[in-house]
């Protein structure tokens, strides 16, 4: 097997636009898919000696950058953890504010509303993966509600994890979109 080179002074050049759009899609946020782009292309560089030409550089910095997607989400799901989120603060009254947390449903609460809004929830997300083509469904239902692994999946359906992810990709985009449409 032919080794490739890494020629870094061409990264912005050739792969900027590509990997930004691969990152705008899964942050959502332009400057945070910049920063991202940015921080694949000083870690490439840094790891530059580590690169053993197994794949193309395109190929190897699209695997840099899903890394740095995937630490991206994990900073923020921690910091989340630590926030603490006032809601109708009022410094006039004599409570110190209604915290989120005593907002949220109770789930033991005896006045049903919470279970109320789950079970027509259930039954939107139901509705809307029954619209979906049928590997789609089965595929999303495997994956995302019995937890099944890749693994076991594209071994019974005789597909690759490529294919699996596209997949759920496309169910989770037509199930968001459904329920934008029929629920929120």
């Amino acid at each position: 097997m032919v080794a490739y080179e890494l020629h870094p002074e061409t990264w912005v050049d050739q792969y900027a636009d590509y990997l930004f759009n691969y990152a705008v899609a899964r942050v959502s946020d332009a400057e945070i898919a910049k920063d991202l782009v940015q921080e694949t292309f000083f870690a490439g560089l840094n790891s530059a000696k580590n690169y053993k030409g197994d794949a193309a550089e395109r190929t190897w910095l699209i695997a840099i950058l899903k890394r740095k997607v995937i630490d991206h989400y994990r900073k923020i799901n921690s910091k989340k953890g630590r926030a603490e989120v006032r809601v109708n603060y009022n410094a006039s009254s004599d409570s110190e504010g209604d915290w989120l947390e005593e907002q949220v449903a109770d789930p033991f609460s005896k006045d049903g509303q919470g279970t109320i809004e789950n079970e027509e929830l259930g039954m939107a997300i139901q509705e809307c993966i029954s619209k979906l083509p049928k590997k789609q469904s089965l595929v999303f239902n495997m994956k995302t509600i019995q937890g099944m692994s890749t693994e076991d999946i594209c071994n019974e359906l005789g597909i690759n994890p490529s294919n699996l992810w596209v997949m759920i990709h496309r169910a989770r985009t037509a199930l968001m979109g459904c329920l934008n449409e029929n629920w929120f």
